[in-house]
């Protein structure tokens, strides 16, 4: 019988600092899921975050669909708006365009989701027209819950705990090792590889991965792989 606590990873962007989190991944034999921004391909930009400056290069379409072989390539919208901002149209093209490139890059059906941008970056009328208007089974947020429990709607699909947040992680990595359950329980950790390169932290990204990885009571699964198993196979 396979074990019910899972352990997932999301990353958006689809940037070159993603071939080092994915080296690390691979090291553990850890799986992740990436949201890629197909009209944004091959783009290079430079940004301020947290006081640093960042560089952000995306792949190309072909180096993409070589870099994230064995994991999962994800929606993340066409250029990277606030879909709140848009209008019905505009979310449905973003989303449904996005998700036919990808496709053709990744070479399978795509189904999940990050939504992009910062602060309130969906709402109830995006979320409806997501759901009525396109095939998508999940759609990540970016709100923690801190939680392991599954959810009911995958539209809205709420994180267990952003990368960033380093001690609640490193906290929430513990709870979830110790953690004996006869029900599926997921620990989902998100971000952007960049911001790796902000604080130096790839050492300390790398050590919670080791301590994670390994255990016989653990699935490492991408998303969508995850959600297959909780609500598929479960009935959740």
């Amino acid at each position: 019988m396979a074990p019910k606590k899972i352990l997932t990873f999301s990353y958006d962007d689809g940037v070159t600092q993603d071939l080092r989190l994915i080296e690390i991944l691979n090291r553990y034999h850890l799986k992740g899921t990436f949201n890629l921004n197909s009209g944004c391909l091959g783009q290079e930009t430079h940004f301020m975050c947290r006081g640093a400056t960042v560089r952000h290069m995306r792949f190309t379409a072909g180096a993409a669909q070589r870099v994230y072989a064995g994991h999962e390539i994800a929606v993340h919208t066409l250029n990277h708006p606030n879909l709140t901002k848009m209008d019905d149209a505009e979310v449905i093209r973003q989303v449904r365009e996005d998700q036919r490139a990808l496709e053709a890059i990744a070479g399978y059906p795509i189904t999940g989701m990050a939504y992009p941008e910062g602060g309130v970056n969906h709402d109830d009328r995006v979320v409806r027209l997501i759901r009525e208007n396109t095939n998508l089974r999940y759609a990540r947020t970016i709100t923690s819950s801190y939680s392991f429990h599954p959810q009911q709607d995958l539209l809205r699909f709420a994180p267990t705990v952003y990368h960033i947040e380093w001690e609640r992680m490193e906290e929430l990595a513990e709870a979830f090792i110790h953690l004996k359950t006869d029900t599926p329980k997921l620990f989902y950790i998100w971000g952007h590889s960049y911001e790796f390169d902000i604080d130096d932290s790839w050492e300390r990204f790398e050590r919670l991965c080791a301590r994670l990885a390994f255990r016989r009571d653990m699935q490492y699964l991408t998303n969508r792989q995850a959600f297959d198993y909780i609500y598929a196979q479960h009935g959740l």
